[in-house]
Formats: C-alpha cells, structure tokens, sequence
C-alpha cells in the first residue's frame, strides 16, 4: 500500500507560504483573514483553531468573528469595506443553513478566499487540495477512469466541474446512484466527497487503485471517511491514510487564496 500524506506535502506548502507572507510584510502589505462563525461546536472550534494556528505559523492575522446569525450581513458588509481585510470566510454550518446561499454570497468575490459565493474569484479549497495532492504524488489522471462520490457544494459539485473542464473521464456518484458498485470496480481513481460513513468497501474497489477518501460524517459522535476501515488491509492501493490526507492540504489551500488575495493575484472579470 502507497498512502497519500497530505501532511508531508502541507510542510513544504507552508513554507512557501510563510516566505510569500514576508515578501509581502516588506511590501507594506499584512494579510488578515476574517472569520465569521455563528454556530458553537467542538468540531467547528478545531477547524476555526486550526485555521488560527496555520496563519500564526506563517505570520497571517485570522481574526475570528462571533456574531449572532442575524448580525452576519452587517458585520460582512463592514468586513467587505474594510481595506485591511484580505479574506473572509463564513464557517458552516450555520445556525440556521436554510440561509446558507443568501450568505455566503454577500461577502465580496474577491474576497471570498472559500469560494462559496456563485462570484468568488477563487478555486474552491478541498477540491484544490485534492487535485495537489493527487499531483504531489504525479498521479496523472489523463486517460484515467475517474469515480467521484458525492456532488455536495463544498467539494463534489466544484471538483466535478474543474475535472470535466479539464477534458477528463469522469463519472459522478451521488445518492440517486444505483450503480456505485459497478462504476467503483471500473474506475482507476476513486474521489470520495460524500456525507456517509464506509459507503467504499474493499470489494469495490479495482486493483491498484487510487483511492482519496475526502469524506466527512458523523456517526455516533465520531467523525469518519468515507471508505470502510477493511480497505486499509490491501496492500495493492494507493490511498489518503485515516488521518493527515486531504485535511492538511485543505488548510494551505485556504490560505494560498488569502495570499493571492493578499496580492491582488486573483482572476479579474
């Protein structure tokens, strides 16, 4: 077995990042993110701590915002004008996700460094992150059959796009499937982006596959991947380990867009 350690990859990241960061310092120009987060959750604390500590590491400010839900369009309007600002995410869930869309697309597009709004001027970060590690360890997915599971609206549906945009073969998954079995024993890369725990078992899987669990649910208070602890017995698969494969790399990715943001390094409409 060859696992994918986004980890190792992520070490080298944040050291570029943390010169492109100085760079900037001597420019006069001192990247700060914002983050807004209404809901208060042990699991939504260690991503937002995580977030802290990676721009600590590098020298970028994270301010961390808690506002109740409805004071989120005030502060992002303020957050928007404010010049100092580079980026600024709203951490989700929130409260109440029925107002997600309505959100998310009121921070300003060049300063949307998650790429949620329907205007943001950036590449999505898990789907980035995917796609550098995936290159990291020169998987070329030319000529690949590719399997992508999950078509939700953080990873699955702007990874499904950026694929196809790149002349891929690419097949999608999603829970009206009801062939997954057969379209995962044909496939050479199987992506896993989806909200249900151990749905890839070993037997599904094709020799020497390539295998990136980018996964995350919940089950009995437990966060799991997507593929089943069973397939981590064959030897024959590359695959992202338990812990420390997407993770890692989704945190860089999130702040090579505040850097660009930073720098005005984004795509201009």
């Amino acid at each position: 077995m060859k696992l994918l350690n986004g980890s190792e990859l992520a070490s080298y990241i944040k050291q570029r990042h943390a010169s492109q960061v100085r760079a900037l310092h001597h420019a006069k120009i001192y990247p700060k993110l914002a983050i807004v987060q209404v809901k208060d959750d042990p699991v939504i604390n260690t991503y937002v701590s995580l977030k802290q500590k990676y721009g600590k590491d590098i020298l970028v400010d994270v301010d961390v915002h808690k506002p109740t839900q409805a004071e989120v369009p005030a502060l992002l309007r303020t957050l928007n004008q404010d010049k100092n600002v580079h980026g600024i995410i709203v951490q989700l869930p929130l409260s109440d996700p029925t107002q997600t869309e309505e959100v998310v697309n009121l921070v300003d597009p060049s300063k949307d460094v998650d790429a949620l709004g329907a205007k943001s001027k950036f590449e999505p970060a898990t789907p980035m992150a995917i796609l550098w590690l995936l290159s990291g360890y020169n998987i070329d997915l030319k000529g690949k059959k590719i399997l992508l599971i999950g078509r939700g609206k953080l990873v699955g549906a702007p990874l499904e796009k950026i694929l196809k945009n790149s002349g891929l073969d690419v097949s999608v998954a999603d829970r009206q499937t009801k062939n997954l079995y057969e379209l995962a024993a044909q496939s050479d890369v199987i992506i896993a982006a989806a909200n249900q725990p151990g749905i890839l078992t070993a037997d599904m899987i094709k020799q020497d596959a390539v295998v990136v669990d980018a996964g995350v649910a919940s089950e009995d208070g437990k966060t799991l991947g997507n593929v089943s602890p069973e397939v981590y017995e064959r030897e024959d698969l590359t695959i992202t380990p338990v812990k420390g494969g997407v993770g890692p790399l989704t945190v860089c990715a999130l702040f090579e867009n505040v850097i660009r943001a930073a720098g005005g390094l984004y795509e201009k409409s």
